[in-house]
């Protein structure tokens, strides 16, 4: 197995496939699963225990168990009954404080006021400056994998596909877990990539061409076109990197995009359910997940 290159640097119509599933508002409810400690991580748990078609693990954004929607989404991947769900406490505990979310990603963004976004910038940007010096780089990496590697060969994976959706901070780790020097020897000897499948969310802070190079799983990307935290153009680089590796006769998995409009970022976790479009995806976002893990697990 190989080593994966680190950086950790920054750079710049179909019908649903389970409508019953995202019916309604995804940030109206309770939370229905548990968290409960699972291969060292607190990890949010719902779905079918029995026997399962797949397992769905969840990288979440910055704020982790914290933030209601991240659960409810997790519940709405569980609803069919077909996955088991798990979103793992990637942050050990300390996830940002949801004060920042109100103001990067308010729900609201049009009601937002000049004086309460840059007030509340000002406010908590030395809290969350030192946040992502506790969870830049390696530690937030090695996180990821390891628990990865744990599930991946414990017996409640034995048999059984796994995907892994990744949305914000979280999205990046999706694209490197699917990369091929992050393999492990499964149960039955043989070289087994950490997931078999992906759905990255307006994923942040992506380096390109590390993250996606020796990609060797099926990758879905969903792309806001406002999106002024992940640059709208690392889709066309991502798409040029796969033609020059097709081109140069390697073995290339899908990777699929989907653009959203106006997809600020968040969309898929903090939208505004009372605007058409941010609803739209909202929902959009949960679909995308689905149809692509009916596809490839």
């Amino acid at each position: 197995m190989s080593s994966c290159p680190w950086t950790g640097k920054k750079e710049e119509g179909k019908e649903s496939a389970c409508e019953e599933c995202i019916s309604g508002t995804i940030h109206a409810g309770l939370p229905q699963g548990t968290i409960e400690p699972l291969h060292g991580l607190d990890t949010y748990i719902i779905g079918n225990r029995t026997n399962p078609r797949a397992i769905i693990v969840i990288y979440s954004d910055v704020f982790s168990h914290t933030l209601p929607n991240n659960k409810l989404i997790a519940d709405a991947y569980a609803k069919s009954g077909e996955y088991l769900v798990y979103m793992p406490d990637f942050f050990e505990g300390d996830p940002v404080k949801l004060s920042l979310a109100d103001v990067l990603i308010p729900t609201d963004a049009a009601n937002q006021s000049a004086l309460s976004k840059y007030g509340g910038l000002l406010a908590n940007m030395p809290s969350y400056l030192m946040w992502v010096g506790r969870h830049g780089k390696d530690k937030t990496h090695n996180a990821c994998v390891q628990w990865l590697r744990k599930l991946r060969q414990s017996e409640e994976a034995q048999g059984k596909k796994m995907g892994m959706v990744g949305m914000c901070w979280g999205g990046r780790f999706v694209l490197r877990a699917g990369r091929t020097c992050e393999s492990i020897q499964g149960a039955d000897g043989k070289t087994v990539p950490l997931i078999d499948a992906g759905v990255a969310l307006h994923p942040s802070n992506v380096v390109l061409p590390e993250d996606v190079e020796g990609l060797a799983v099926p990758v879905s990307i969903g792309w806001g076109e406002v999106d002024i935290v992940t640059p709208f153009k690392q889709k066309g680089q991502i798409e040029e990197i796969v033609k020059k590796r097709k081109e140069a006769g390697e073995p290339v998995p899908e990777v699929e995009h989907r653009v959203y409009t106006p997809g600020r970022h968040g969309f898929s976790v903090r939208g505004n359910p009372e605007d058409p479009a941010e609803r739209k995806a909202l929902e959009d976002s949960v679909t995308q997940v689905f149809e692509w893990f009916e596809k490839r697990l």
